[in-house]
C-alpha cells in the first residue's frame, strides 16, 4: 500500500518538534508538515472547550494540506481533545500522553514523578491512566511557566533553572526513581534536568514510542510513501525565529496566520 501524502504534526508551539524529530528520524522518506500554534501557547492553562476548538482549527489546516494521518504532538491537546477529534474526522490520529505505564512498571521505589501542564494533569484521560497504578505513588507537578519560557526563546535562562529546581527538588525528596515528562516541550529541558536530578533517576519522554506507533499506523492502515527523502515543511503563526533556532536553522519556516 502506497500513499505519498504527508504526515501532519501539530502542537501548541515549538515543543512538538521533539516528537517530530523522532518521527523524522525513524521515517526519513515520509514528507511531514509541522504546525506550531505558538500564538495560542500554552494550551495547558486553557479550558477543555478552548483546547478542542484550537485542535480542530489545526486539524482543518493540515487536512487542507492533504495529510494522510495526524500526530497530536501535544499532551494537553491529546488528553483533552483526541476523543472529539476521532469522533468528528475520518482520519487516523496518534496522540501522546504521559508515559506513566513504563515508569510505574519499572520503578523500584514505587514512587514516580510527573512534570506536566495543568491541562494534562487535570484531564480525564490522564487520571484514568493514573488510577491503573494504585501501588505506585505519583508525584504530580504542574510546570508553570516552562512552556512560555521555551516559546520566548529563554531555554537556558536563570529563571528556567530556578523553576526546574523548585519543581524537581520535592520529587527528589520523595524518592522518585523515574521522572515522566508530560509535555512535548520538556525534552528540550533534559540537559538542565539532568544537572538537577541524581544519576539514578531515569527520565522518560514519549517521542520514540509515538514514532513507532506512527510507523505501525502507516503499515496497517494508511500506507508508506514510495518517494525518496523530502524536506519537511514548518508553519508557525508567531515568533518564527524561535522555531528556526530550535530546528538549528536547517529548514525553512513559513509564518502564516491560522
Amino acid at each position: 500500500m502506497t500513499n505519498n501524502n504527508p504526515i501532519g504534526v501539530f502542537d501548541s508551539g515549538i515543543g512538538g518538534t521533539s516528537i517530530w524529530n523522532a518521527i523524522h528520524n525513524l521515517l526519513p522518506n515520509e514528507k511531514t508538515i509541522y504546525l506550531a500554534d505558538s500564538k495560542n501557547a500554552p494550551y495547558g492553562q486553557r479550558t477543555k472547550e478552548e483546547i478542542v476548538a484550537l485542535s480542530k482549527k489545526n486539524v482543518d489546516f493540515l487536512l487542507d494540506m492533504n495529510c494522510k494521518l495526524i500526530v497530536i504532538a501535544c499532551n494537553t491537546a491529546t488528553t483533552n481533545a483526541i476523543l472529539e477529534l476521532r469522533a468528528d474526522y475520518d482520519i487516523p490520529f496518534i496522540g501522546i500522553e504521559p508515559a506513566i505505564k513504563p515508569a510505574a512498571n519499572n520503578s523500584k521505589t514505587q514512587v514516580i514523578g510527573i512534570l506536566a501542564t495543568k491541562g494534562t494533569l487535570n484531564s480525564e484521560l490522564f487520571n484514568k491512566t493514573a488510577e491503573m497504578f494504585q501501588n505506585t505513588k505519583i508525584i504530580e507537578q504542574v510546570g508553570y511557566g516552562l512552556v512560555q519560557l521555551i516559546e520566548d526563546g529563554n531555554l537556558n535562562s536563570p529563571e528556567m533553572t530556578q523553576l526546574l529546581e523548585s519543581y524537581l527538588q520535592p520529587m527528589i525528596d520523595a524518592n522518585i526513581d523515574y521522572l515522566v515528562l508530560g509535555c512535548s516541550h520538556y525534552p528540550y529541558l533534559i540537559p538542565q534536568i539532568k544537572k538537577i536530578l541524581p544519576e539514578h533517576i531515569h527520565i522518560i519522554d514519549s517521542g520514540e514510542a509515538v514514532a513507532r506507533q506512527t510507523q505501525n499506523i502507516l503499515r496497517e492502515k494508511v500506507g508508506f510513501t514510495d518517494q525518496q527523502k523530502s524536506d519537511p515543511v514548518f508553519y508557525v503563526n508567531s515568533n518564527p525565529e524561535v522555531l528556526k533556532s530550535i530546528l538549528g536553522y536547517k529548514y525553512p519556516v513559513i509564518e502564516k496566520d491560522f
